[in-house]
């Protein structure tokens, strides 16, 4: 059975290869996204505090002063007064405030962690790409090196009169489509290099090598089955992002329905009348309600019931979305598994055997070069499918604990 091998490609680059947890590390501190979650944090919080406060509504101070003067020049005096007066919410609305607020909160830390979550997904699976990228290019080099000695070896039996020239144009044409599998190789390692740097928010000119084991999951996959995946699913952070904004609606709905409730303004208020030999001293004590004739508040309940449906919509949506998109990405990773297994198990240990004895044939003259250069062929695409299937396999792998919430 061939196993993935650890790769660790060599650069000139100084830097070490990443490992997959310092990748994931970097793309949860780094991602834009994230920080853009987590810079909403201040407008929560700020709202959270506000709505925490003893009242709502701030008190009032007033103060008046008045000159006031009869017809006779000497009769003049100055009056004062001075007052405070506080609005009282009679609906309970501080209740349904403060509840919309938790909610909020609630819901902005539960998107930062669904970022999080995009965030390593997306860097697990490019850093997969990269590990794949290498291993393809071990392949081909192997390939390079194959197909280049079974040229110079039958330009040399030509020479001596051992093998024709259709053979040498043969193992050239192999050796030159090795050399263009090579270039192929390195340009999708370049391009999956900078994809990772990209979601590791790296320099642009930083092009990040990566160690690791390509099949290192394959022996994990026990750790969770369907009903577990279906059920992590429903409680997934977007999923708990969208409840709480669902019930951060519900709070502003009753918030609105109780703004119906007229506020109580209660005032107190000292001062002086009259003239300086008849001054009166008052002590004023002021209750107005205002009548809740004409405005109702609907547009302000309409708007937020409106709200309430949306949210409730989104949620069931994405509920079912993600259930079937579990219950596919299940399917096709057992597919998968199962494609892997099969390589690892009977078509690459039986393409290799098949080379050696090819090998060994070709030289006891029993078959010709074609022969030979067929089944090592074979070989390199048994190697190149094991490659792809391994990188298909955790590609999906990632989606999958992605779509059911599944710690990554």
């Amino acid at each position: 059975v061939l196993a993935a091998p650890t790769i660790c490609a060599q650069s000139a680059n100084p830097t070490p290869p990443l490992s997959l947890a310092e990748a994931l590390r970097l793309a949860a501190q780094s991602n834009p996204s994230v920080r853009a979650r987590e810079a909403q944090l201040s407008t929560v919080e700020g709202s959270r505090r506000e709505a925490a406060a003893l009242l709502h509504n701030n008190p009032e101070l007033g103060a008046d002063l008045i000159r006031r003067r009869l017809d006779s020049p000497s009769a003049s005096w100055n009056e004062w007064g001075l007052g405070i007066a506080q609005p009282f919410e009679t609906g309970g609305q501080q209740a349904h405030r403060r509840d919309a607020a938790d909610a909020s909160m609630g819901a902005v830390r539960a998107e930062i962690d669904d970022a999080q979550r995009q965030a390593m997904a997306t860097a697990a699976s490019r850093f997969y790409a990269v590990l794949a990228a290498q291993q393809r290019l071990q392949i081909e080099r192997r390939g390079v090196e194959l197909f280049a000695s079974t040229a110079a070896a039958v330009d040399k039996r030509r020479a001596a009169g051992e093998d024709t020239r259709l053979d040498a144009n043969l193992a050239l044409v192999e050796a030159d489509r090795a050399r263009n599998a090579l270039d192929t190789a390195e340009d999708r390692l370049t391009e999956a290099r900078s994809e990772l740097a990209t979601a590791l928010q790296l320099p642009p000119s930083a092009l990040p090598e990566v160690s690791g084991e390509l099949g290192s999951t394959l022996t994990e996959a026990a750790r969770y089955d369907l009903p577990r995946l279906l059920e992590s699913a429903r409680s997934q952070p977007r999923i708990s992002a969208l409840s709480a904004r669902e019930a951060a609606a519900r709070s502003r709905l009753e918030l609105e329905r109780a703004n119906r409730s007229p506020n109580i303004t209660v005032g107190l208020g000292v001062g002086q009348e009259g003239p300086s030999d008849v001054r009166e001293r008052l002590g004023v004590l002021t209750l107005s309600v205002p009548l809740p004739l004409f405005n109702r508040n609907e547009a302000a309940i309409g708007q937020a019931t409106s709200d309430v449906t949306q949210f409730e919509i989104e949620r069931a949506n994405v509920t079912r979305d993600s259930q079937a998109r579990v219950l596919q990405l299940w399917n096709r990773l057992a597919s998968q598994r199962a494609r892997v297994q099969r390589l690892e198990r009977s078509m690459v240990p039986i393409a290799e055997a098949s080379q050696a004895l090819a090998e060994r044939s070709r030289q006891a003259g029993q078959i010709g070069l074609l022969d030979q250069l067929i089944v090592s062929r074979q070989a390199l695409d048994a190697e190149r499918e094991l490659n792809d299937a391994l990188a298909d396999y955790q590609r999906t792998r990632i989606e999958l604990e992605l779509a059911a919430g599944w710690p990554l």
